[in-house]
Order: C-alpha cells, then structure tokens, then sequence
C-alpha cells in the first residue's frame, strides 16, 4: 500500500522528485522541441523507446547535478543510462498495478516548490511562466508530478519496510567493537640512488604515452541571452512605476512588530460565571499599581503555559484570537495594560511589552529597485519567447550561430582556447567560462560533430547556445618534456618493489613460525605492538587499521600474517595475534536507535533493489550499444 504523503514535502523528498520528472527549472534549460522522428531507438524497454535525446536529456540532468565537481563522463552516461532505464522498469510496474496519486495530492505538493514560490508563498504567475518556458501545460506537468510521486511513494513503502530484530543489532555491535591484538614491521621505502637507463627510460615512454597528453581544448563562440539586458531596454515612465509602486507595496512595507503578555481569569466547569471572573480581574488590575505584571501573571493567572513566562505570548498575530481580544491587543501603546477583555476562555488583562511601528518606505527612496525591479517584470515574457525562438533558430540551422545574430539580435561572442580543467588566467576572467554547465557542452560529443549545443540555462535569466570555433585534440607530451616525470616514476618504482620484497620476506619468515621480534632485528626494524586494537583506533591511519580488521582471525593458535601497501608505496607487515568479540556498552545502548534507523534502512533498500532485479528479470529490455 502506498505511504500518505506529507502535507507539505520538502527537502530530499522534494529533490527526489524533482530528479524523477526530470525538470530542473534553476538547472536544466529550454529542450524537447523536436520529436523522436524516425531515427532508431537507443533503449527499450517493454514496449517503451528511447532515442537519443531521451539519453541526452538523463546525462544532462545527471551532469548538471554534479556541476562543480569532477567526475568520469563515461561512468555518468552509464549511471543516467541505468537510472532512465530503472525508472521506466518501476512505472511500468507502478502503472501495470493501477496505483495512482490524485490530483489535488499533485497540485498541493507543486505549492510547495520554490521554483514557483515569491516571498515563499505560490505565485501563479511564476509557475505558467516557467511551464512556458519549458513547453509544458499545466495538465502535462501535473501528469509528470503525479507519475514521480507514485514512483516515489512505492519505493518508500519498500524502503520504509526494512526492519531489524535484536540479533541484528547485537551482531553489529559485536563486530563493531571488535578488538584485535597486533604486531606490525613497517617498511618504509628505500633511497635510491640507482638512476633507470636511457633504454628504461624510452621503453616506459613508449609503453605509457596515454599518461603524458597535452589537455584536450576547444575554442568556443556563441550567443547569449539576458534578461539582465533585456530589461535595460525597458523604458518606464513615473505613472508606470507610481501604479507598479501600488501593486508591490507589501515589498516595501516593515510590518510592525508587537509582543504581547496576558494574564487569564478562566471561566471552568465550576468558575464560570462572569462576575466573579470580572471582580478577579478588575483586582489584578489595581494590584498592577504596585506590582510587576510579570511577578502578578505568575501569582494569579490561569493559564499556566503562560505564567511561569510572566504571561508572555510572544508575537502578537491578527487570526489566532477573539475579534474584542485582537481589537483590545492592537489598540494598546507599549507598556500599556488593558481593561478586562472577555473571549470564550475568561477575562484577559493585556499588556504589550515591545512595540515597533510598521514603515512603508516611500516611492522616493526605493524608486531605483523599483525601475530594476519593473525593467525585469515587464522583460520575463519577452525573454521566454525570445529563449523559444532561440532554441527553434540554433536546432533548425544547427551548423551556424549566424541565424541567431541575424533574426534576434544576439552579438555572437568568442572564446580562446580552454581545456575542461583550465589553469589559464586570462581565460578565466570570462565569467561564461566559470559556468561547469558550459564547460561541460563544449566538451560534449554532439557539440565536438560542430552542431549547436542545445539552450544552456545558467540560472533562470540567461541562455546560451554555443558552438565549437576550433578543436585541439590530446597529444602525446615529447619524450623532452616528461623525462624527469618518467625518471621519478621508474625510481619510485625501484624503491616500491624493494619494499615488497622485503616486506615479503619478513611475512615469509613468521609465517614460517619465526617470531617478529627476531625477524626484525635480523632485518634491521623494529616491532610496534598494539593490544585492543579497535576500528575508531588513532594510533594508526585508517587504512591500516581496515586492512588489520579485514584480516582473517587466527585459527587453532596460529596467527594471522598479511602485508598492507600503502599510498606511498611503504610496506606494514602484520602479525594478527588475537580477536576478541566485542559486545554492547552501556554507552552503546545510546547509539542503538541511530543503529537500527540505519541498519533498517539498508536492509530496505537492499530488498528495493531486489524488488526492481526481480522486476528488470520478467522485462524485455534491449540497448543499443553501437548507438549508445
């Protein structure tokens, strides 16, 4: 059954979602504006097809997410070509079992996306704009909305079945708090003085000319689209911006800010008449003559949430009390207290403790926003329409930015050559070439074929359309230029395997039952000894202390012997004496909760993906690797 969604998502779960329907607005730019046509389909899925812009589309969302990072762009397109494929094996289950999520769930949760949100409150305005921007009606978004959220919601109600029993745990903390007893011989790499031949030398070079290319580079021109520029093109006259001025007034006004405190006579089951309540609370009011309101609201009042606190209620909101209490709150000057009020609870006494007026800044002092502010609000439109013309204009003349220049206006820029990690300062100072999105098009495959790259938001007020001017492949290095490289490597390499060999020997000789403290000294080192050991252990780096508890334990008295490497190439060898189990600590027992959370999430994400082998195993799914 599917879990209820929340009333308001947000956070991972929106994100997730935002993933599954595949539109980004702050990432993902203008695209979809041609049709699958009759090219051959790349995947398939059941009776599903996939064509290449359909793979295009999942390695740009999944590239634009890891913009800023570095990243293998082999192993994104096989991961965004596992996920389209994934996704579309669970939709297909999610749709065959007629599980649905209604409308008003799909439309409640859009409401809750920033992307469509101004002053964090939905602006239906900002939402038609963005689905025009995109191509898409509001049916049609709606539709992708319902479709990520059933896909979601089914996953949750797998994921959020895992469960962990007692042994489970126990389990975890008796390998966790695993201690182990060890010796260790660290072996450290040699000097070398022994310098590789010219022959090595040359042979290595020959042998590893892929280690030594030049940066691959490309030399870009294109055309970008403002809405910064745009709106500088805007004229506005003082009754334009006077009535625009009216419209956003909530932008410019400082509502005021009132905190109030109370203290309450409670009509009860057996207090209830108002007379009695009303002489109580016109007493209090003569004893506030010579007494602190706090100090009284703490003695007398009835609400004893609020009492201890010196009857604070904090701020003071129109909407959550009486009309005659919120009439009598908002009427009062700072220190101020009130007659006696009556509401439905009893009889109040008010007092405000902190007042600051609200201001509206005048249209004088903010008319320099507010021309920015109109030239961008009366710019939007043009600049989506001019984004679609834009994308139709580059894709129908794909071998040329000229179009664009000509039927937009838009100056055609260019670029000296840049590599994808480039350390060239004066390059650098090119804001277009901070942008990873942009960076990363240019080295794409599509645009490498000299085609236009498709619309690239940066932002959501700015598109560029790029082009490759000048492409310089990766070239082998000469041998002139990396010898010295090449002579550190071979000598590193030297001082490596005289390392390994000897660490080799000492683990020979103690497997072959010498001790380590005798080795050691017939081979010149000493003998670190480590009793306890456990996996959060400083006194070692981290991956030696992996590679101690990864080590099998001792078995009928003989000790364990293995030889770690390593980054550096250094040597330990280990002599693993002993293993004890571990077993939950009281301070454990804290941790447990955390423990289970995790341990049951896993297990539930491990019968997910069981779930999706199970249903990929009864689907016919067919990839064209020549095409892919």
């Amino acid at each position: 059954m599917l879990l209820k969604i929340r009333e308001k998502s947000q956070g991972l779960f929106a994100r997730i979602i935002l993933i599954l329907i595949g539109v980004t607005f702050a990432l993902w730019g203008i695209q979809n504006y041609v049709g699958g046509g009759t090219e051959a389909a790349i995947i398939s899925v059941g009776d599903k097809s996939f064509y290449q812009q359909d793979i295009n589309n999942a390695y740009s969302q999944f590239s634009q997410n890891l913009a800023g990072t570095n990243f293998d762009e082999n192993v994104v397109k096989k991961q965004a070509l596992e996920k389209l494929i994934q996704d579309e094996v669970l939709w297909q289950h999610v749709e065959n079992e007629k599980l649905v999520v209604t409308d008003n769930s799909a439309k409640n949760f859009i409401k809750t996306l920033e992307y469509f949100q101004t002053d964090g409150k939905f602006d239906n305005k900002q939402y038609k704009a963005l689905l025009g921007a995109q191509r898409l009606s509001s049916a049609e978004f709606v539709a992708r909305i319902k479709k990520a959220m059933v896909m979601e919601q089914f996953q949750r109600s797998i994921v959020g079945s895992g469960f962990v029993t007692n042994k489970d745990i126990n389990n975890f903390f008796r390998i966790q708090n695993q201690q182990r007893d060890v010796e260790l011989i660290s072996v450290a790499l040699p000097e070398v003085k022994q310098q590789p031949t010219k022959q090595a030398i040359e042979s290595y070079y020959q042998q590893n000319q892929q280690t030594y290319l030049t940066q691959e580079q490309v030399a870009i021109e294109y055309v970008e689209l403002s809405l910064a520029d745009l709106a500088l093109q805007v004229e506005s006259s003082t009754e334009q911006l006077m009535a625009y001025y009216e419209e956003q007034k909530d932008l410019y006004t400082t509502k005021e800010r009132r905190k109030i405190s109370h203290i309450l006579f409670a009509f009860t089951k057996d207090v209830n008449n108002d007379e009695e309540q009303l002489k109580r609370s016109i007493k209090a009011r003569q004893e506030l003559q010579t007494k602190d309101f706090a100090v009284l609201a703490s003695e007398v009042s009835d609400d004893m949430l609020t009492a201890s606190k010196g009857g604070d209620l904090g701020l003071f909101n129109i909407g959550v009390m009486e009309k005659a209490f919120e009439d009598s709150a908002s009427s009062l000057k700072l220190g101020e207290v009130s007659e006696p009020v009556k509401s439905a609870f009893g009889y109040h006494l008010i007092k405000v403790t902190e007042l600051v007026a609200g201001e509206v800044k005048s249209f004088a002092s903010v008319k320099d926003k507010l021309t920015q502010a109109y030239q961008v609000a009366e710019s939007e439109n043009t600049f989506y329409e001019l984004g679609e013309s834009l994308a139709e204009i580059s894709y129908e003349n794909p071998d040329s930015l000229q179009a664009a220049d000509d039927e937009l206006g838009l100056k055609i820029k260019t670029t000296g050559l840049f590599a994808k990690k480039s350390n060239n300062i004066s390059l650098e100072k090119l804001q277009i070439l901070t942008e990873p999105a942009i960076i990363n098009t240019a080295f794409s495959e599509d645009v490498l074929k000299g085609n236009n790259s498709e619309p690239i938001e940066l932002g959501t007020d700015k598109l560029v359309v790029l082009r490759i001017l000048e492409h310089k492949p990766a070239e082998v290095k000469s041998l002139k230029d990396v010898k010295a490289a090449i002579i550190s490597v071979l000598v590193n390499n030297i001082a490596r395997e005289s390392a390994l060999e000897k660490a080799l020997t000492i683990k020979q000789a103690v497997f072959s039952g010498e001790s380590m403290k005798n080795v050691a000294k017939d081979n010149g080192f000493k003998v670190k000894q480590l009793t306890a050991l456990t996996r959060a252990n400083g006194d070692i780096s981290w991956q030696l202390n992996q590679e101690i508890f990864k080590a099998a334990k001792p078995v009928d008295g003989k000790s364990t012997v293995i030889a770690a490497t390593d980054a550096t190439g250094a040597q330990t060898v280990i002599n693993l004496l002993a293993v004890r189990e571990g077993v939950m600590t009281e301070r454990d027992k804290a941790k447990q909760k955390l423990a289970e959370a995790n341990m049951s999430k896993a297990f539930g994400e491990a019968e997910f993906n069981a779930v999706i082998d199970s249903l990929r195993a009864n689907i016919d799914i067919k990839v064209n690797i020549a095409n892919e």
